[in-house]
């Protein structure tokens, strides 16, 4: 169950308040009326498949064509991702020259996702290795001022990139 941030298995139900032992085995003490006034999931209700959506950053001039299919093989390779419903990747976003993609896969039951995400993502990094592609990360400059008492107006960049002050 979910409840407010809080997830856990009910351990016990009493008539003013219900258990939760969350995923580091703490008890957590709900009162039952929370599970009337606020938001509440029952993951194992009717149906204990869950989804899982992984954010999965690639650098801006890797083929994004090429990355779909490295995200959706490391779907298919990974054992405990289920066919039905179908693996989904899309590219979301581009920020701060880095391309941004969803991959939307599916645990057969809630204890399984931890492990799935464990997986995959290291049949993702696995996947970037062998098609060369470096994790990204996000830009910066870094201006120098002075360098051993000695007036730079230099910049850097994380692309390893240096450029006098004023030029472009």
């Amino acid at each position: 169950v979910t409840i407010r941030d809080l997830s856990g298995s009910v351990t016990k139900i009493n008539t003013r308040a219900t258990t939760i032992s969350d995923w580091d085995r703490k008890e957590i003490i709900v009162p039952n009326k929370a599970f009337i006034t606020e938001q509440f999931i029952n993951w194992s209700l009717s149906d204990s498949v869950t989804r899982v959506v992984l954010t999965i950053p690639a650098p801006a001039d890797a083929n994004s064509e090429e990355v779909t299919e490295i995200l959706l093989t490391a779907a298919r390779r990974c054992s405990l991702v289920i066919d039905n419903p179908a693996p989904e990747v899309f590219l979301v976003d581009l920020q701060q020259g880095i391309q941004i993609f969803e991959l939307r896969i599916y645990a057969a039951e809630m204890g399984h996702r931890m492990p799935l995400r464990h997986e995959i993502h290291q049949l993702i990094l696995a996947g970037f290795h062998a098609h060369g592609i470096d994790m990204p990360f996000p830009p910066f400059q870094m201006r120098l001022e002075s360098l051993n008492g000695k007036q730079t107006g230099r910049t850097l960049t994380s692309a390893g990139k240096g450029r006098q002050a004023g030029s472009l």
